[in-house]
């Protein structure tokens, strides 16, 4: 009976590690409100859509270090969209094909070319990010809102404040940005364990070469990961604005990559591939999120926040590796 229940926490583990990090932070916080637990949806959005995608990434054993760079580079481009054409619905339809072009391009290197994953996307990591400083120094003002360093959509347009109010509205006291990632668990926990191409994903990332015997079209599964994971970041980009209406290139997505591969591993997915559960992505995502608000409650120096981070992935992996080799050793 203990053994049961044990194998059921192990499998739930990401969601007693948040109410952990969730308690810490009714400790530590000075007066707690409601509105405040739903700002976690809020500031778990971006970061939490794009992990799904570095998700399936992970799952096939693979790595994409450029989602943050590729966020700022959609995101400024979707910005110029909206200023040229003022509709929202161009926009938003720009976003996701753009990102989907920008995860192609690492998924054809990737998984037809079979350039390492970490070379491919850290050198799309630091283009993206280049391309989208020099563009918006090289474009008309009136492309840019204006500004001379930032993309700003332009509030003269009509549906500006529409896109506004949707990028910063609630739905039942949830922010509308958190409804989306809500939507995104949803159609990513259904995609992983109730249709072929989640079964494929798993395969491929438990055993290539068992997959490929199996018939898998490895390269073109690998391939269709990076670009889902393009249109995720589409989706983020076209948030993004929508919730600040304007994109600096020089920090917008900064870290990001190591952010969504953080929720990744918070939530339990083995950075092996072929393990873990997608649900513990959402869990993951607002894990760290609220592990943000400790550190302002607590009033630490900003400047060691990312520190904190990396020395929880660092332990978080290092139970990933160590449990089950102690696990192993206790059973014999």
């Amino acid at each position: 009976m203990s053994k049961n229940i044990m194998k059921q926490i192990g499998k739930y583990s990401y969601v007693i590690v948040f109410l952990l990090i969730f308690l810490v932070y009714v400790i530590t916080s000075d007066g707690l409100t409601w509105l405040g637990v739903m700002n976690i949806f809020r500031h778990s959005a971006i970061v939490g859509i794009i992990a799904f995608g570095m998700g399936l990434v992970c799952l096939t054993g693979e790595i994409d270090l450029s989602v943050g760079s590729m966020l700022a580079l959609d995101a400024g481009f979707a910005v110029v969209v909206f200023n040229v054409t003022g509709s929202v619905f161009l926009t938003f339809l720009f976003a996701i094909l753009f990102g989907a072009f920008a995860g192609l391009i690492n998924g054809l290197l990737v998984g037809y070319i079979k350039m390492p994953a970490f070379i491919v996307t850290l050198s799309t990591m630091l283009i993206y990010r280049s391309f989208a400083q020099y563009f918006c120094q090289q474009m008309d003002k009136e492309l840019i809102g204006g500004g001379s360093s930032v993309y700003k959509m332009s509030r003269d347009i009509d549906s500006y404040q529409g896109l506004y109010d949707f990028g910063n509205g609630r739905i039942a006291t949830i922010p509308t940005v958190g409804v989306v990632l809500l939507a995104i668990t949803a159609l990513f926990v259904y995609l992983t364990t109730s249709t072929k191409f989640g079964k494929k994903v798993y395969a491929i990332g438990s055993n290539e070469n068992g997959a490929k015997m199996a018939g898998i079209n490895v390269n073109l599964v690998k391939t269709s990961v990076f670009v889902i994971t393009g249109i995720l970041v589409g989706l983020s980009a076209f948030l993004w604005i929508a919730m600040n209406g304007s994109c600096d290139p020089a920090t917008t997505g900064n870290s990001n990559e190591m952010y969504a591969i953080a929720a990744v591993v918070l939530g339990g997915i083995s950075m092996s591939g072929g393990k873990g559960r997608v649900f513990g992505i959402f869990f993951g995502a607002l894990s760290y999120t609220v592990i943000d608000k400790i550190i302002v409650a607590l009033k630490m120096d900003s400047l060691i926040n990312d520190a904190i981070k990396g020395i929880i992935l660092i332990i978080v992996i290092m139970i990933q590796i160590v449990g089950p080799q102690i696990k192993e050793k206790f059973s014999k």
